[in-house]
């Protein structure tokens, strides 16, 4: 059964940075592309960034750009986004997800079939 779970929120003060973690089973990440979501309480989800299967291809919000970084470890199955510089508005519950038949990086939720739970991070002094 493919799973995502996310690991590394938490709460953190404006300026710091975190690693969130999104560990799959069930596949093979080598096959899949992985999209970082993020909602925040009233808002729609939001795509932050996205890797395709390659590592090759990344893709980043302009919000994310020049603070967070994707990068995948296909022998851990594991994605990460660090996130640096942190800003009280990136304050959301953070999502990662993927779909089999996603084979270019996309910030369209319904391009993603499997989501993990969740990993909430705070940004506040």
């Amino acid at each position: 059964q493919l799973q995502l779970v996310e690991s590394g929120g938490g709460l953190v003060q404006p300026g710091g940075s975190l690693r969130l973690s999104c560990a799959v089973s069930g596949f093979t990440l080598d096959d899949y592309s992985i999209g970082w979501f993020r909602q925040a309480p009233g808002k729609e989800r939001e795509g932050v960034s996205c890797i395709d299967m390659s590592g090759d291809n990344t893709k980043y919000s302009d919000s994310a750009k020049g603070r967070f970084t994707i990068s995948r470890d296909n022998a851990k199955n594991t994605v990460y986004l660090q996130m640096n510089s942190l800003k009280p508005e990136d304050t959301a519950v953070y999502y990662c997800a993927t779909d089999p038949r996603l084979r270019y990086v996309s910030f369209n939720p319904t391009d993603y079939e499997y989501w993990g739970r969740g990993t909430q991070v705070t940004v506040s002094s």
